[in-house]
C-alpha cells in the first residue's frame, strides 16, 4: 500500500511522447510557490509548478501511505507545461507539520484537508488524483460531489481493506516458491529471522510495488532539507507492520458504498500491469460506479506506476485531464 517503503491501459501516441529531462536526468525543477498552510490539525507543506490562475484547472495529487511524501509525485510536474500542478505533504509526513496526534490519524480528517488545501490556493475547480491511500481519499473526496471537482483519478487505490488484502495473498500466491514460504512463514507463530522476513518483502515489493530503481533525481529530492520522509508511526497506527495482515484503524475499512456517489463520466481507476491494486479489482469497482467509470492499465507498471513507467502514466492523466476541463453540461 505505500509507495516509499524503499525510496520512496495502455496510451496511444501522447502516453508514449518523452518526459522533459527533467524527469529522467537532471533535478526536479523547483516549485513556483511554496507554502505552509492551515488544515484541521496543523499546517501542511503544499507546492505548485504553474499558474493557478491559466485556463485549464489545476491537478492536485495526493500521496500514498499513510505516511508517504509527495516526492514520489514528483514526475507529474511535466503536467505542468498546460496546467497548474500541486504537490503536498499529509499532516505528519514529509514537510508539513509533525504534530503526533493520533486524534488526526482518520479518514474523514485527510478529507477534510484535502478540502482546506483548496480553499487555502484559492483554485475554483481542479483535478484531483490520488494514489494508493492517497486514493482512498480522492475516493471520499469525490463521493461527496464538490462542485470543483472537474475529475477524479483513483490511482491503485484502497477501496476496501478486505479487497486489498486478498489481492495480496493471491500476488504473493504467485511468486517464486521460496519467497512466498517465507512470506508466510514471517506471519505464523514461529517467524524466521527478521532478515529472511525483510528478503521475501522485498521480492514481493519488486514485483508488485516497484519494479524500477528510484531516479537519482527522485533519491535527491527525498533527501532535501526540510524533509522528515515517511511516518512509520502514523503507517503502522492505521494500517499494520505487514503488507499482509491490517492491524490498525483502516482493517475494517471498506469505501465500497462510495462508489455508488461517484460520476461515472469523470472517474477514472487507474492501475500498473503487476499493481498490488490488481487491474482486475479496479475493473470490479470501476463497474460499481453508476455508468462505470474508466480503467487504464499502465504497461510494465507496479503500484507505483509514476516511477516506474512516468512517460506513460503523464500520457494518459495529460489526455484524460483534458477530456474533462470542460465543465459538464
Amino acid at each position: 500500500m505505500r509507495l516509499t517503503r524503499r525510496a520512496l491501459l495502455a496510451g496511444g501516441a501522447a502516453a508514449l511522447a518523452p518526459l522533459p529531462a527533467f524527469a529522467r536526468d537532471a533535478a526536479y525543477p523547483p516549485p513556483d510557490r511554496e507554502a505552509m498552510l492551515a488544515v484541521p490539525g496543523g499546517r501542511v507543506y503544499v507546492r505548485v509548478n504553474g499558474d493557478l490562475n491559466g485556463p485549464r484547472p489545476p491537478l492536485v495529487l495526493i500521496h500514498g501511505g499513510p505516511g508517504g511524501t509527495h516526492t514520489g509525485m514528483l514526475d507529474a510536474l511535466a503536467l505542468a507545461d498546460e496546467r497548474a500542478v500541486i504537490l503536498y505533504d499529509q499532516l505528519d509526513s514529509g514537510r508539513s507539520d509533525w504534530p503526533q496526534n493520533p486524534a488526526n490519524w482518520r479518514v474523514a480528517r485527510f478529507v477534510d484537508e484535502l478540502a482546506a488545501i483548496r480553499s487555502g490556493l484559492a483554485v475554483e475547480r481542479w483535478h484531483v488524483c490520488g494514489i494508493s491511500w492517497g486514493g482512498t481519499i480522492a475516493l471520499e473526496y469525490a463521493a461527496r460531489r464538490p462542485a470543483e471537482l472537474a475529475s477524479a483519478v483513483l490511482g491503485g487505490p484502497l477501496i476496501a481493506t478486505r479487497a486489498w488484502l486478498a489481492d495480496a495473498d493471491a500476488l504473493r500466491a504467485a511468486l517464486p516458491r521460496a519467497a512466498r514460504d517465507a512470506l508466510l512463514a514471517c506471519e505464523g507463530s514461529s517467524p524466521p529471522a527478521p532478515a529472511a522476513c525483510d528478503a521475501a518483502t522485498e521480492v514481493f515489493y519488486r514485483h508488485y510495488n516497484r519494479r524500477e530503481d528510484a531516479s537519482p533525481a527522485l533519491r535527491a529530492a527525498a533527501r532535501a532539507p526540510g524533509n522528515r520522509g515517511f511516518d512509520q508511526r502514523l503507517y503502522e497506527t492505521m494500517w499494520g507492520k505487514s503488507e499482509f495482515v491490517a492491524t490498525g484503524t483502516l482493517r475494517d475499512y471498506d469505501g465500497t458504498p462510495l462508489l455508488a456517489n461517484l460520476d461515472g463520466a469523470r472517474t477514472l481507476f487507474m492501475v500498473g500491469q503487476y499493481d498490488e491494486a490488481r487491474a482486475v479489482t479496479a475493473l470490479r469497482f470501476a463497474a460499481q460506479v453508476p455508468g462505470g467509470a474508466e480503467v487504464a492499465v499502465i504497461p510494465g507498471a507496479a503500484h507505483g506506476t509514476l516511477s516506474d513507467r512516468p512517460a506513460e502514466t503523464v500520457g494518459i492523466l495529460r489526455a484524460w485531464l483534458a477530456r474533462h476541463d470542460t465543465p459538464a453540461l
